[in-house]
């Protein structure tokens, strides 16, 4: 029996987006409905960023516990070598998903968020039919909020099925690969591909482009690149793979030299594009920008009252700044005055060593009106405290000559992740270097390496 529900907001995808949004509205007291086809949490929490960094602390455990065996690591000796049960670590990881998910629903049915669990599809920019397991249900709202967020991208001669994987199924698998290709050294690649190793897999990398993360700056992801060669990774750069069969990998160098590499498993991950099949978005009369949707500074797409977010309006494809845009939307919707005009967007890349990217570097800054000060971790003692020192790591920091204004922040270390928060409100907050050289950083933590970077900036460097 159809059913038809009208309410002011209609959220339509449940990642962190969407729930973001529809929880926001409803806690302005906005008549909101949120309609999601699989779990609650979006690729995000279900199968991309929180299992993905499940599955990472799994594989560094168990390499730590390797280090432990024969003559010891620190002091600790394990006698006999670690073994890891996969169908195990994976019940472990759903265990985690399964907790947030349940936690997105509680949270959105404190505010009073109806939740409509089926795919929407769209008939007009107001107008959709969801499926449900109970029939059909149609609803018409004042305000749509489009937070359809994004897919795996296939390559045309390596299509996903059977061994040919995404990072979906890669964090699902029954059974560890003896041999693992990765095509594709960007994060999500190289986050995978290093816990793979950590585990015990024998991983081969493939990258089209001269080097591995290439959308990170090259000094920051050089240390990446000595830890891979460390532990083992197999590298081939300026490298496209060609086709796959019978458990043969198929690559070509720049200069047409081909190589059969022996692979049990194939992981694709080449990017990522909005999801703008299968919901109607063409019955909806938005304009587009190349693949995604057109939006203004406030979300706002050509279609009157129709907003979108997230991965669907463009990069950074950040869960992160999607939650940002929906909780602003859900603001402008209730009678806020606000505009999506952040300073930076923090990048992390959870790779051995951990990266961190908040605002301009080097490469691309103006090197007559910057300067640039950087300080390593060999020098910081919570680094060395954790075994960390050694890595090659540093904060570095990128600020305006005449002010010393912060500009920018790049880090690359262990745990360095956490400090992503401390570098953006630094800069979001217009902060100079005299600001954070000013504020007593507790000892011994990873932070104090912001300080001394800028101290060092300022020509007053304590510790090195």
């Amino acid at each position: 029996m159809k059913s038809t529900i009208k309410p002011k907001v209609l959220v339509v995808g449940g990642g962190p987006g969407g729930y973001v949004a529809a929880i926001r509205a409803g806690q302005l007291g906005m008549d909101t409905v949120l309609v999601e086809q699989g779990r609650l949490g979006g690729t995000c929490l279900i199968r991309g960023c929180i299992p993905s960094k499940a599955f990472i602390h799994v594989a560094d455990s168990f390499a730590e516990m390797n280090s432990s065996t024969e003559q010891g690591w620190r002091g600790i000796s394990i006698p006999g070598k670690p073994k890891v049960n996969i169908k195990d670590t994976v019940l472990w990881k759903n265990g985690i998903v399964d907790k947030l998910s349940t936690g997105v629903a509680s949270l959105l049915s404190r505010a009073n968020v109806r939740t409509v669990m089926g795919n929407a599809f769209f008939t007009d920019a107001k107008t959709c039919s969801v499926e449900t397991a109970e029939g059909k249900v149609l609803i018409r709202a004042d305000h749509v909020i489009l937070a359809t967020g994004s897919e795996p991208v296939a390559l045309p001669n390596l299509p996903f099925g059977d061994s040919i994987i995404s990072s979906t199924e890669a964090l699902s698998l029954d059974e560890l690969p003896k041999k693992l290709a990765v095509v594709g050294a960007g994060y999500i690649g190289l986050e995978l591909g290093t816990a793979y190793r950590k585990l015990g897999v024998d991983v081969t990398v493939v990258e089209a482009q001269d080097r591995i993360l290439p959308l990170y700056d090259e000094e920051v992801s050089k240390q990446v690149l000595r830890n891979l060669k460390r532990m083992g990774v197999n590298l081939h750069l300026k490298s496209k793979a060609r086709k796959y069969k019978a458990g043969r990998l198929d690559i070509e160098d720049i200069d047409g030299k081909s190589l059969k590499i022996e692979t049990d498993k194939v992981l694709v991950t080449v990017g990522r594009s909005p999801r703008t099949k299968g919901w109607g978005l063409d019955f909806m009369g938005i304009d587009m920008a190349g693949p995604f949707v057109k939006v203004d500074n406030q979300c706002r797409t050509s279609m009157h009252n129709v907003w979108a977010i997230g991965d669907l309006v463009g990069e950074p494809m950040l869960a992160h700044k999607a939650s940002a845009q929906g909780e602003l939307v859900a603001e402008i919707i209730g009678g806020s005055q606000r505009s999506f005009n952040p300073m930076v967007i923090p990048a992390v890349c959870f790779t051995d060593p951990e990266i961190v990217s908040v605002g301009v570097s080097p490469s691309n800054s103006n090197k007559s009106e910057t300067l640039t000060a950087k300080f390593p971790l060999s020098a910081n003692g919570r680094a060395l405290t954790m075994g960390h020192g050694d890595t090659g790591g540093f904060v570095r920091i990128v600020a305006r000559k005449s002010d010393h204004k912060i500009l920018g922040v790049q880090a690359v270390g262990a745990h360095i992740s956490e400090l992503s928060g401390e570098f953006a409100t630094a800069i979001e907050m217009g902060a100079s270097l005299e600001d954070v050289a000013g504020i007593i950083h507790a000892h011994p933590t990873l932070s104090e390496a912001f300080l001394e970077a800028s101290l060092y900036g300022l020509g007053n460097a304590i510790h090195i």
